[in-house]
């Protein structure tokens, strides 16, 4: 039913999401399986897993992508799933990358969001918060002018810098942002800049929400 609305004889990639605890893993994997050998899906993926259930999964077989929430303030899965995900050549896509927008350096600290916003009252999103990250980009800036690229694409290539990621997925809502983070696949930095640039971060993190 799938294959015949999306108008393809397969499927490219296939993610389960959030885990389901009522259904185990192997079975999970036994169903995506069939799928792969029926040929109807060339590569198997989790998202929102932990490492102790991406362990689980490649118990019952191969996995090709394991897809995380990873940004500047979101490094939680620098502590597991990157390293887990290194260490067995699996590709890691690091979902939300911009922080919903913030690390892009256009969401000012007087931005006022109206209801209905999601952002309106979420702490991470504080006149305080937007401030302090304001001032942490500040510190990019001069990386970024040396690459000629944008706060957005300077953020990007740091994530992609990191070590287990291979993909970064970022939202857009206009073909112009679509360009603008392509970009950031020409932005190379080097080892120093990365340096750098975490180093100024982990001096920021206790003022980030």
């Amino acid at each position: 039913m799938s294959l015949r609305r999306l108008q393809t004889d397969y499927i490219d990639l296939i993610q389960t999401h959030w885990q389901d605890s009522t259904t185990p893993i192997s079975d999970t994997m036994a169903a995506l399986i069939k799928l792969k050998q029926e040929g109807k899906v060339r590569a198997i993926g989790v998202c929102n897993a932990t490492a102790d259930q991406l362990t689980e999964y490649i118990k019952a077989g191969p996995i090709d992508s394991d897809q995380e929430k990873y940004s500047m303030l979101d490094r939680e899965v620098e502590q597991a799933n990157l390293p887990f995900c290194e260490q067995r050549d699996i590709s890691v896509l690091a979902y939300a990358p911009l922080a919903d927008g913030l690390l892009t350096g256009k969401i000012e600290p007087e931005r006022q969001f109206g209801p209905g916003d999601r952002r309106l009252n979420n702490p991470r999103f504080s006149v305080q918060n937007r401030h302090a990250v304001q001032d942490m980009l500040g510190e990019f800036r001069s990386i970024a002018q040396r690459h000629a690229a944008s706060m957005v694409q300077l953020v990007t290539a740091w994530t992609l810098a990191q070590p287990g990621v291979t993909h970064a997925l970022c939202g857009v809502r206009n073909a112009e942002q679509a360009v603008e983070n392509a970009g950031a696949g020409s932005v190379e930095l080097d080892t120093d800049e990365v340096a750098e640039m975490t180093s100024i971060l982990n001096r920021y993190r206790p003022r980030l929400a």
